[in-house]
């Protein structure tokens, strides 16, 4: 069909210009001399207006038409629009097709529910914000291509029918047509696979991945999803990691305008969870959970007593507004991550107050908690105590991304990105003594300076792992990998893997470490949630 521009391409270069147009009717607005119409197509909105309206074939909102006319310079410039300052006055208009009335307003604002806009989908993205959205996760694949093409990096596709492999979720299973009771998994990454490409000498492979996991929706993860995948040989941690800082780098800048400064910070992994209460932290806000234990190690209190930790996290100007009914909510929060409950404090008139602080705090220790805490006027103390680690810094963790939201300490358009690195190699097994499973996957590499440690202390092994932390989500994350048979072995026996075990499971992938395998590790960033922060949305169906 004749059409001489784009929408969205239209300005004031282009005043006294006959065009021909073609989309979608946006709004229409008819004041009876005139006939106002916003045209939509996949690059913008411009503004048209009829001179003469009972000349044109009666529209309605999303008819599909064909306008020809004049560009002009518009009197008042409308602030809204890229095409704002200029107008199409219409000398034809031809309906191409009509619409029925759509269940939901076609706008960036709109009143449907979501489950409403899945349903009608391929509606809900002609609005221009997911329209948006979807350029701009194409411009991060593209960055993503040139980036690792200009490094040297071969693009290499790997199977989709694999056998299945433990990555930590479900996998999705393809019944065999060939061997009846026999089915294929689809890849929950292409982990294996790129591997076997560094020991068969590819050295810098990247792709572009379709994953799968069977696990539960959330709003930055669902079951299928795309993965900018990489594994490269003879580099180290720090190489890897600079490498990979130089792609988010040009990202950012092309893809939203941002300027990122390098180096990225590093976060060791401890530190994050016992500063943060998280593995993957927001550091745009403050509101750090505290050690307690010192304090309170001599308390009376039967919560306190015998427990391994006690911690606490100091949210301001909310003492008075919070009543028991808030106080239940927090400990619904807590209980979810195995606390039984949260002691809370008020510090009013230059004192902690409460009951608790009444029947169960000395004065040394009210007067230690102000000192240690720095404790202003109206601020609330939270406590918790626990036996295990994670349990206490995830809970307070909760608590603290819930009062950042509550009080709106995070700025909009801002964006924070560190490495989360020294993750533990192993996590102990609750209640078994002895046992453990892998925190990323088998063939993680431990640090070098930790190997001892594998005959002797194995819950205090380090692992060259790495997670990319943008504004308090994980965006992507690798390892360096074991090439090394001898220690491949051995962290085999520690997960409880037997030869019977690793043979039926990774034999013909352990094979091939018999030949020479370089020195390897790898990174892969989530595109879906990568787009969605980018994006500035909170839901990875937004892109």
């Amino acid at each position: 069909m004749e059409r001489t521009d784009f929408n969205g391409n239209l300005g004031l270069k282009d005043v006294g210009r006959k065009v021909t147009l073609l989309g979608w009717v946006a709004s229409k607005r008819n004041l009876g001399g005139l006939l106002f119409i916003d045209l939509r197509d996949s690059t913008g909105i411009v503004g048209c207006t009829v001179l003469n309206p009972d000349e044109v074939s009666e529209i309605k909102n999303e008819y599909v038409v064909q306008i020809q006319g004049e560009i002009k310079k518009k009197d008042v410039p409308n602030p809204k629009l890229k095409t704002g300052e200029i107008e199409v006055i219409v000398s034809s208009l031809k309906v191409i097709n009509k619409a029925e009335l759509t269940p939901f307003i076609i706008a960036d604002k709109t009143d449907a529910l979501e489950d409403t806009r899945l349903t009608y989908r391929y509606l809900d993205l002609r609005r221009p914000c997911l329209l948006e959205n979807l350029k701009r996760r194409a411009k991060i694949v593209k960055c993503f291509h040139e980036y690792f093409d200009d490094n040297g990096f071969l693009e290499v596709e790997t199977p989709i029918l694999n056998l299945s492999s433990p990555e930590g979720a479900r996998d999705y299973l393809v019944p065999s047509r060939t061997r009846k009771g026999c089915f294929y998994a689809l890849p929950q990454s292409p982990q294996l696979w790129k591997q076997l490409l560094m020991v068969g000498g590819v050295e810098r492979y990247y792709q572009v991945a379709k994953c799968f996991r069977d696990e539960d929706l959330r709003a930055d993860r669902q079951p299928e999803f795309t993965q900018l995948d990489l594994e490269t040989s003879f580099l180290d941690m720090d190489q890897l990691l600079s490498l990979n800082e130089g792609f988010l780098k040009k990202a950012f800048k092309e893809v939203i305008g941002v300027d990122i400064a390098l180096p990225l910070r590093r976060m060791k992994y401890w530190d994050a969870m016992d500063n943060y209460g998280s593995d993957k932290p927001d550091t745009r806000y403050d509101l750090l959970i505290k050690d307690l234990k010192e304090i309170l190690k001599e308390s009376t209190f039967n919560g306190f007593k015998n427990k391994e930790y006690i911690k606490g996290i100091v949210i301001p100007n909310q003492a008075k507004e919070t009543s028991r009914k808030v106080l239940d909510s927090l400990n619904a929060e807590v209980k979810k991550f195995n606390l039984p409950s949260l002691v809370s404090l008020k510090f009013e008139n230059n004192q902690l107050i409460g009951s608790f602080a009444d029947k169960f705090l000395t004065e040394k220790e009210k007067d230690n908690l102000k000192e240690t805490l720095q404790l202003n006027e109206d601020d609330l103390l939270l406590i918790a105590s626990s036996q295990y680690r994670r349990d206490i810094d995830f809970g307070l963790g909760a608590i603290r991304t819930l009062y950042a939201k509550k009080l709106n300490l995070i700025k909009p358009n801002t964006y924070d990105l560190l490495w989360v690195v020294d993750f533990p190699m192993f996590d102990p097994v609750e209640g078994e003594e002895g046992k453990y499973v892998a925190e990323h996957h088998p063939f993680t590499r431990p640090r070098d300076e930790d190997l001892p440690l594998l005959d002797s202390k194995p819950e205090e092994v380090l692992a060259y792992a790495y997670d990319i932390i943008i504004n308090g989500y994980e965006a992507g994350g690798g390892t360096l990998r074991i090439y090394d048979h001898d220690v491949q072995w051995k962290v085999f026996k520690l997960l409880g893997l037997s030869d019977e075990d690793v043979k039926n499971k990774f034999g013909w992938f352990i094979d091939a470490f018999k030949y020479g395998a370089p020195p390897h590790g790898g990174l892969a960033y989530g595109l879906d949630r990568l787009a969605m922060i980018m994006s500035g949305t909170d839901n990875i169906r937004d892109v």
